[in-house]
C-alpha cells in the first residue's frame, strides 16, 4: 500500500470513528437527502446520484450532469418513496448543480446563514441507509464566487457512492453538495445557497444545457420572461416542454389571454375542437381585457377553418366573423379590422374585404401589407391588371425598410402580373427584386418561370444562366432539360442543343420535345436523315408540332 493511500484510508477510519459521535441535528439530515436517477428516451437508465431538499414544497438541489441527455428523472426519499421530476428550476453547467422540483411536501435541509472558514469540520450526509454514516470532514481551503457564495475545497475523500450527498454543518444547517475532483482526489463543494438561487430567464430556458434535458423547465416568475418562455415553447418543436409551459402559465396568470390561445391552439393542433372552444369560452370568461380574448378566439377560429379539413359545426367563418367584430364593438382597434378583412377575404366576400383594407390604409395601422391583401382582393375580383399593379406598387411603397424581406412576395406577385401583361422586361426586374430581397431561397421552378419571360424578353444570356439553375436544383426533371435544349436550338448553338436534348432523353426516354429538338439540331447540321428520325419518333409518342416540322423538311 502506497503511503498516499495509506493516509487516505486512515482518515477515512477516523472519519467512520468520528461519525459515532455525531449531533443529532446532523443525523437528523439524513431525512432530506434523496437518490436520483434519470432515465434516457427509451426507459432505460442513464445515470444515479443524490441530492437534498431545500424547500419544504417539493423543491431540490442536486448535481446537473445526470440530467444532461435525459427525457425523465425520479427521486427515492429517505422513507423509500418515489417522485417525478417535474421541473427543471434553474441550472449551471459550470459548476454541475441544478434546482429541480417534485410534487410532494418535503423535509427540508436548514440553510446555513454565514460562510464555513477553512479548518471547520463539516459533516458529509448520505442517503439513510444502515451501511453509510456521515462523515466528518475539514475545510482545505474556501474561494469566494460571485462575491458572496463560497467554493469549499476539502483535502479527505470521499465514497463515490456519496456524490452530490450535502455538508452540513453542526448544527444540521446545509452548506454545500459533495462533488468530486475530476483531476485530483480532493473532494469539493458548491454553495448550496448558490444553487437555491439558481432560476432561468424565459430565453434561457430554450438555450444551453436546458435544451439537452427532455425535463420542462420550470417558468419564471415574471410576467414579461413568462410570456417570453410561452412564446419560445410554442417555436420549440417540443410538444412536451409547450404542454407544461402553458399549463404554468395559465396557473400563474388566469386572467391574461396568453395562456388560453397557447392551449386553444394545442387542441386544435391535435383535432379536439371542443376542448379548443371550451377553452376560449373560459377566457372569456376569465381575462380582463374582454376585447382581445374576442379577438384571439377569432383568430383561433379563422385558422382552424384555413388550415383544418375536419369538420366542426360549431366553428366557421361567419363565427370567427362574430367574435372579431365583438372585440371591435369593445374597443374598435384597427388591429382588429384587420382580422375581419382577412375573414371575409377568405370567406370569399371580396370586395368587402378590399374595402376593408382600403380603410385601415387612413388609419394608424397604414402599411404595405394591406396594400397587398387589397391588390389580392383586386386579383379576385378580375379587376384589370393595371389596378393590381397599383395597388402592389403601394404596397412596395410604404415598405418598412427595416423589414425589407417582407417585400419580397410583393415583387413575386407583381412581376407574376407583369408576365401576364406581357411586360416581360418588368417582370424580369421583380422577379430578380424577389430572388435578391429573399437571399436567393428559390426552387427550380422560380428560374424556369423567370427564364420564360426572359426569352421573351430577348435576354437570352440571362435565360441561360437561369435554366442551368433550374437544371442544376431539379437534374431530373426533363421539363428544363428540353427547355435548354429548345433555347440553344433557337441560339444557333447546334451541338450544345443536340447534347442537351440527349440528356433529356437519357432522363426520360418518354419526352417527345426531346426527340423534336434533337431531329430539328441533326437537320440543321445537314444530318437530316437522323433529324428526320426523330423528328418522326416525336410524332409517334403525339407531339403536336412534330408533323408541320415533318412536312416542311420532307
Amino acid at each position: 500500500m502506497t503511503y498516499k493511500k495509506f493516509i487516505s484510508t486512515l482518515m477515512l477510519a477516523v472519519a467512520a470513528a468520528m461519525a459515532f459521535a455525531q449531533p443529532a441535528s446532523v443525523k437528523k439530515a439524513t431525512e432530506s437527502v434523496f437518490t436520483l436517477t434519470t432515465f434516457n428516451a427509451d426507459g432505460t437508465l442513464r445515470a444515479s446520484s443524490h441530492g437534498a431538499f431545500i424547500g419544504n414544497n417539493g423543491e431540490c438541489i442536486s448535481n446537473l450532469s445526470p440530467f444532461l441527455g435525459a427525457k425523465s428523472a425520479v427521486v427515492i426519499d429517505s422513507k423509500g418513496k418515489k417522485h417525478d421530476v417535474t421541473r427543471i428550476v434553474g441550472l449551471n453547467d459550470i459548476y454541475d448543480v441544478v434546482k429541480f422540483r417534485i410534487n410532494a411536501t418535503t423535509k427540508a435541509l436548514p440553510a446555513t446563514a454565514s460562510s464555513a472558514a477553512a479548518g471547520t469540520s463539516l459533516w458529509l450526509v448520505p442517503y439513510s441507509n444502515k451501511s453509510d454514516k456521515p462523515m466528518q470532514l475539514t475545510v482545505k481551503s474556501v474561494e469566494k464566487f460571485m462575491d458572496k457564495y463560497d467554493y469549499y475545497i476539502f483535502s479527505s475523500d470521499a465514497p463515490s457512492n456519496m456524490e452530490s450527498c450535502p455538508f452540513v454543518n453542526e448544527a444540521g444547517q446545509i452548506v454545500g453538495l459533495m462533488q468530486h475532483s475530476s483531476t485530483s482526489s480532493d473532494i469539493y463543494a458548491t454553495d448550496a445557497r448558490y444553487i437555491n438561487s439558481l432560476s432561468a430567464s424565459g430565453f434561457s430556458l430554450f438555450n444551453g444545457a436546458f435544451v439537452k434535458i427532455g425535463i420542462p423547465g420550470a417558468l419564471p416568475a415574471d410576467k414579461d420572461q413568462a410570456m417570453l418562455a410561452l412564446m419560445l415553447a410554442g417555436q420549440s418543436n417540443d410538444s412536451v416542454k409547450y404542454a407544461a409551459a402553458t399549463a404554468d402559465f395559465l396557473n400563474a396568470f388566469p386572467t391574461l389571454i396568453d395562456g388560453y390561445t397557447a392551449q386553444a391552439q394545442q387542441y386544435v393542433d391535435n383535432n379536439s375542437f371542443d376542448e379548443a372552444r371550451k377553452c376560449m369560452e373560459k377566457a372569456i370568461a376569465s381575462v380582463s381585457a374582454k376585447d382581445d380574448a374576442h379577438y384571439n378566439y377569432a383568430k383561433i377560429i379563422y385558422g382552424k377553418q384555413l388550415y383544418k379539413t375536419a369538420d366542426y359545426p360549431a366553428w366557421s367563418f361567419d363565427k370567427a366573423l362574430q367574435e372579431v367584430q365583438t372585440a371591435y364593438g369593445i374597443n374598435p382597434l384597427p388591429l382588429y379590422m384587420d382580422l375581419e378583412g382577412q375573414i371575409r377575404f377568405a370567406k370569399g366576400d371580396y370586395q368587402k374585404a378590399y374595402d376593408t383594407f382600403m380603410a385601415l390604409t387612413d388609419s394608424k395601422l397604414k402599411n404595405s401589407e394591406l396594400y397587398y391583401n387589397a391588390a389580392l382582393c383586386k386579383q379576385q375580383l378580375n379587376a384589370p391588371d393595371s389596378e393590381v399593379v397599383a395597388l402592389l406598387d403601394s404596397a412596395v411603397n410604404n415598405v418598412d425598410s427595416l423589414n425589407i424581406r417582407d417585400a419580397a412576395k410583393y415583387f413575386l406577385l407583381r412581376g407574376d402580373i407583369y408576365n401576364k401583361m406581357e411586360n416581360y422586361r418588368q417582370a424580369v426586374f421583380d422577379y430578380t427584386r424577389y430572388e435578391v430581397i429573399s437571399g436567393r431561397n428559390v426552387n427550380a421552378n422560380f428560374y424556369y418561370i423567370r427564364e420564360q419571360a426572359e426569352v421573351k424578353a430577348k435576354l437570352f444570356k440571362q435565360a441561360l444562366i437561369d435554366i442551368d439553375n433550374a437544371i442544376y436544383l431539379a437534374p431530373k426533371e426533363p421539363t428544363f432539360q428540353a427547355e435548354k435544349a429548345s433555347l440553344q436550338l433557337r441560339l444557333n448553338m447546334l451541338k450544345e442543343a443536340m447534347e442537351s436534348a440527349k440528356m433529356c432523353i437519357e432522363t426520360a426516354p418518354d419526352f417527345s420535345d426531346a426527340y423534336l429538338v434533337l431531329g430539328l439540331a441533326q437537320i440543321k447540321t445537314g444530318n437530316k436523315s437522323e433529324g428526320m428520325a426523330n423528328l418522326n419518333k416525336a410524332k409517334e409518342m403525339g407531339n403536336l408540332q412534330a408533323q408541320p416540322l415533318i412536312e416542311k423538311y420532307n
